[in-house]
């Protein structure tokens, strides 16, 4: 599944380890795990702002070779995300979520169409980063509990939100730990019409707790399948943990949520330049029939 629609956003180049980026005017080279062929383009011909190099304790650092600023804004469709890097390679962005974007908004319309209310569509977005899903779709009407665990990230999100002009009331921004906000909107008798979950693939809560993607994603998605609504609409899951296969992530959608729907699993992917798909993690979806 290629990322469509993407017009301030480009792979130039990859290879060796590496991908070319064009974010906007602003053009990145980051480390790629999946690039292992040869590089595609001379990276040194492109006039790069900056480029992410690695240390040998595991963790890197930026080496910005022209002045650029410390955010910017690019657009997808109708929409606008803030893009800033930070310490982790990362951007506050993925690109390739445009896949899902598409997907999702297209199954909120799908409920109004069905004579459902949009505004009756409630989405639970967990390990929820910045917010582009959540920006995405309850701009689209859907009323989003965004959920993350990390207090930086949230304020990320609620600012996408408010630059694209979403209903206040169509967000609730909420700072916790994933699994124990679920088991308490359980406990609390909460329903929601769909669930979207990106976990890591490995991270540290608050109070020391681990988290391993192969060893505690299914448990969390049987409980989330426990805030389901009565009609739920979609159910996904995205990962970018490496060897996990879109089989393997369609599996845990179809043993947690049994008896209704469908499931379905793809690879999802950036277009590039060199006429070849960038290989960017996974996703399962499972759908009300």
């Amino acid at each position: 599944m290629l990322a469509p629609d993407w017009k301030d956003y480009k792979i130039l180049g990859t290879g060796d380890g590496l991908k070319l980026e064009r974010w906007g005017d602003i053009v990145l080279l980051r480390p790629d795990p999946q690039a292992i062929w040869p590089a595609t383009v001379d990276y040194s011909k492109f006039d790069t702002h900056a480029r992410y190099e690695r240390d040998r304790s595991g963790g890197g650092r930026w080496i910005v070779n022209k002045p650029m600023p410390e955010e910017w804004k690019i657009g997808w469709r109708d929409m606008k995300f803030a893009v800033r890097p930070t310490g982790f390679k990362h951007t506050g962005l993925f690109p390739e979520q445009a896949v899902n974007w598409s997907i999702l908004s297209d199954e909120v319309q799908k409920a109004r169409n069905d004579g459902s209310s949009v505004e009756q569509v409630r989405i639970l977005n967990l390990f929820a980063y910045t917010g582009a899903s959540t920006a995405v779709l309850s701009k689209r009407g859907a009323i989003v509990t965004h959920v993350d665990a990390a207090k930086g990230m949230v304020e990320r999100a609620q600012a996408n939100c408010a630059m694209n002009g979403v209903p206040r009331e169509n967000t609730r921004f909420i700072v916790d730990d994933c699994k124990k906000f679920v088991a308490r909107e359980i406990r609390r008798g909460k329903k929601y019409d769909a669930v979207i979950m990106d976990p890591p693939s490995y991270g540290r809560g608050a109070s020391g707790e681990v988290w391993r993607m192969e060893d505690d994603v299914f448990e969390l998605v049987k409980l989330c399948a426990e805030v389901l609504s009565d009609s739920p609409k979609f159910f996904l899951i995205n990962s970018y943990t490496t060897g996990l296969q879109p089989q393997t992530i369609q599996n845990l959608l179809t043993l947690a949520i049994k008896g209704r729907g469908r499931t379905e699993a793809y690879e999802v992917c950036l277009p590039t330049e060199c006429e070849i798909a960038l290989p960017c993690g996974c996703s399962g979806l499972w759908r009300s029939e």
